[in-house]
């Protein structure tokens, strides 16, 4: 049975800024964005233990072919997702989420 996602509020600005980044670059490719993000997302809400704990409790899931990873927390009931976060920028910023 699949969880539901649940995106908390910096992890969703995150998202959508960075979808409208890739689509500002070249038209759709905000969609491709988009689309690999949402692969991530059903992964995790198929099998939220697929993807490695790398802090904590926390999983990271790697976005195919962009430069991102998916954190997220395997909760009771849902797939809490922390972060939607470049690989570029300073980790601490998500790990300060928790």
């Amino acid at each position: 049975m699949n969880r539901p996602v649940l995106f908390r509020r910096p992890a969703r600005i995150e998202f959508d800024e960075a979808a409208h980044w890739y689509d500002a670059r070249r038209p759709g490719l905000g969609a491709r964005f988009t689309a690999a993000v949402q692969d991530v997302l059903d992964s995790a809400s198929e099998n939220p233990d697929r993807h490695p704990r790398v802090f904590d409790e926390v999983h990271e899931a790697l976005v195919h072919g962009f430069p991102y990873c998916v954190y997220y927390r395997n909760e009771a009931d849902l797939v809490l997702v922390l972060a939607v976060f470049h690989t570029a920028r300073d980790p601490f910023v998500w790990q300060s989420r928790l």
